[in-house]
């Protein structure tokens, strides 16, 4: 989401990244609405389908980002990638989590010296708003792009393949199956073979520069779609309605379902031929996308407040609630990004 302004804008990515800041508001809607909906219910379905068609978004923000820092030919010294990416994060995360503290403050009338004191130590100690945790993720992602840059540039389109085979193993597909029989049975050093999840991230940015560098055939696309959307709404659907509950494990960003669903998302959409109108909207989305992603939470919470997302029906609310949310984070760019200093620092 935070990239470059100066660079060319590719509209692909631009595209993807549209696709994923919607599919952020639609999880973050459909959150806070599932638990009132009965399990097995035709309302719990509806909302169930908008979170799993919606569960790529993260993974497709990390995969534009191999996209645009893994490039070749992209000049990111050191100091330019701690000087200005990585210390515009930082910057941020910190301003927006303090942010999001008095946010909640305020709501709950609670300001005192110490809840003031008790939130700026929490801002200091990473207890940030929920959503902000990507933000963590991105902060060692970007530290540790001159490896994965050095992986890109030297090594032939093979290795790419081994290199991806790795991490899907160990970051995608252990860690799906690790809780199950027979891996449930293994003991010691075996166990820490698996990557855990701010790692495993990096092999979304390996794997968006490589489906950008290599496409794949159509329909292998649609053929990884719809197997990882079958993955992802099927399985949660099963395990779900047997727990009696949500059961959320193969909405995680790291499982086979969500990373071949992301796959073909990623893939699809950067085969889709583009329009000066398509191009248009989805560059100012694409650019507006960091702030939408910061202030979202707190229009939804604003917003939640006043509409439900089940109102009329959830097939009907969940998307209009998104559509607000989002309208009303757009105007919030608007504003924002008029501001000296903010639109360079906090956008």
């Amino acid at each position: 989401m935070a990239q470059t302004r100066k660079m060319c804008r590719d509209t692909s990515v631009d595209l993807v990244k549209t696709f994923a800041i919607i599919g952020v508001l639609l999880i973050h809607t459909t959150a806070g609405v599932i638990s009132s909906n009965q399990s097995g219910s035709l309302g719990w379905y509806t909302t169930l389908l908008w979170g799993s068609v919606s569960r790529a978004s993260v993974p497709l923000f990390l995969m534009c980002s191999g996209v645009l820092f893994l490039a070749p030919e992209k000049d990111l010294p050191l100091k330019k990638l701690w000087g200005k990416y990585i210390a515009r994060i930082a910057v941020a995360l910190f301003v927006w989590a303090f942010f999001y503290k008095l946010f909640h403050l305020a709501l709950e009338h609670n300001f005192s010296g110490t809840t003031l004191l008790t939130a700026i130590k929490d801002v200091f100690l990473f207890r940030h708003e929920t959503h902000l945790y990507y933000l963590h993720i991105v902060l060692l992602v970007y530290a540790l792009l001159p490896f994965l840059r050095l992986l890109v540039q030297y090594g032939s389109k093979q290795m790419l393949q081994y290199a991806l085979l790795i991490w899907f193993l160990l970051g995608i597909v252990y860690p799906t199956v690790c809780g199950y029989w027979p891996f449930s049975r293994l003991s010691g050093i075996p166990l820490q073979w698996k990557l855990n999840m701010t790692y495993a991230s990096l092999g979304y940015l390996l794997l968006g520069y490589y489906l950008k560098r290599y496409p794949p055939r159509k329909f292998f696309a649609v053929g990884c779609l719809l197997a990882g959307f079958t993955i992802v709404f099927g399985l949660t659907a099963v395990f779900s309605l047997q727990k009696g509950s949500l059961d959320s494990q193969f909405w995680e960003g790291m499982s086979v379902g969500v990373c071949l669903q992301a796959a073909g998302i990623f893939s699809l959409l950067t085969l889709l031929p583009t329009s000066p109108i398509l191009s248009h909207t989805v560059h100012f989305v694409s650019k507006a996308s960091f702030c939408i992603y910061l202030c979202h939470m707190m229009l939804l919470k604003l917003l939640g407040m006043h509409f439900s997302a089940n109102w009329p029906i959830p097939a009907l609310g969940i998307p209009l609630l998104t559509a607000a949310t989002l309208a009303g984070s757009l105007v919030v760019y608007l504003v924002l990004s008029r501001i000296p200093i903010v639109n360079k620092w906090l956008l």
